[in-house]
């Protein structure tokens, strides 16, 4: 069968290509490759996604979650407000659920990805609550072909913008990521060639960050737990937390959050064994960085992170986590952070694979 190329809407949905199929009741489900985008165009189809209490904890048990203010609904109502009031039925959702559902819901513009290179200016417009319903759009803002290398197909960078928002239109997220695609065509020249260089939105403002919390009550936060707290931190500290978590469950955590990225689903795809979708390596990262850290109260954004290499299911994630920098509020403080992950399996030397700049809240 001849597989045909699809043409994508404005919207990013897929349409058959009406040139005399040879097999007209067969069509191929793939794309987008790199030369199907074009920069402004929007992906605007996935599923909006509810979060659930059952959503929240299959995502807890593949990636870990220790925030004591996601975990305790009472703190949780103490510090942020009765769920009621805030519009929602229920506690507040997990920082790193919001952002996986986020970042799998903007793979509809990258289901051929061979690789995700980085994440740029994460930052938290509000704290969604279990009950709240997240939908996503993913617009391409930059794309620039790769010069060619002899034994090697192909590919070319796309820069994406993304921004989710809740049922009533509420700004939730909005981010930037860099994914490397495949081109189709091997013999294509896109002429896309965008300088990317500086590619990513600017780093999350003061103003920016603490927003979301401007309501919250921290001191109640501080009185009901026993702390370290943001005074209890110094800047430069390194924290070197002593025992790996084991990547489980990958393509579990890839269909949980709707990433349809083929490198996570299928060896073939990704030329050996499966890839781990990054948000798996991002969520065990906060989940040792809590454990450092035990009375983090949530993240407001992200400076950065990067992927430094492949992970694969299996493997052993360790951590140091250092205070970068730490940043006072009228009650409690930013601290940003930044932890560095290294994977090891039998027989491998361990070697870096993420590298993550983030900016904590603490009481």
């Amino acid at each position: 069968m001849r597989v045909w190329p699809y043409i994508f809407s404005e919207s990013g949905s897929p349409l058959e290509d009406a040139m005399n199929p040879a097999e007209p009741h067969r069509v191929p489900v793939d794309g987008p490759y790199f030369e199907d985008l074009h920069v402004g165009q929007r992906f605007e189809g996935a599923p909006a996604v509810t979060l659930t209490e059952g959503l929240a904890t299959a995502h807890q048990a593949i990636v870990g979650c220790r925030l004591p203010l996601v975990l305790d609904h009472g703190l949780s109502r103490r510090v942020i407000g009765d769920p009621e009031s805030l519009g929602g039925p229920g506690g507040l959702a997990a920082p790193n659920l919001v952002w996986d559902v986020a970042i799998g819901q903007s793979t509809l513009a990258t289901h051929t990805v061979v690789a995700n290179l980085f994440y740029r200016g994460v930052v938290f417009r509000r704290a969604p609550l279990l009950g709240d319903t997240l939908s996503t759009v993913t617009e391409v803002v930059g794309l620039r072909q790769n010069s060619r290398r002899p034994g090697r197909a192909p590919t070319g960078l796309a820069e994406l913008q993304i921004g989710t928002v809740d049922q009533h239109g509420r700004p939730v997220l909005d981010f930037r990521r860099c994914a490397m695609l495949p081109l189709r065509d091997a013999e294509v020249d896109t002429g896309h060639a965008d300088d990317l260089s500086g590619a990513g939105a600017s780093p999350p403002s003061h103003e920016e960050l603490r927003t979301m919390i401007s309501r919250w009550d921290l001191p109640a936060y501080r009185a009901q737990r026993p702390g370290p707290h943001f005074a209890d931190l110094t800047a430069g500290t390194v924290f070197d937390v002593a025992g790996g978590d084991v990547v489980s469950s990958a393509p579990e955590l890839a269909r949980l959050t709707l990433n349809v990225a083929k490198v996570h689903h299928d060896a073939s795809a990704s030329g050996a064994e499966r890839l781990v979708y990054g948000g798996h390596t991002i969520g065990i990262a906060l989940h040792q960085a809590v454990r450092a850290l035990p009375d983090i109260v949530t993240v407001a954004g992200w400076h950065g992170c990067d992927h430094l290499g492949p992970v694969r299911e299996g493997d052993t994630l360790t951590s140091t986590i250092e205070v970068e920098r730490l940043e006072p509020l009228a009650e409690g403080g930013l601290a940003h952070l930044r932890s560095r992950v290294r994977a090891s399996r039998p027989g491998h030397a361990a070697t870096d694979v993420l590298d993550w700049r983030y900016i904590a809240v603490l009481a």
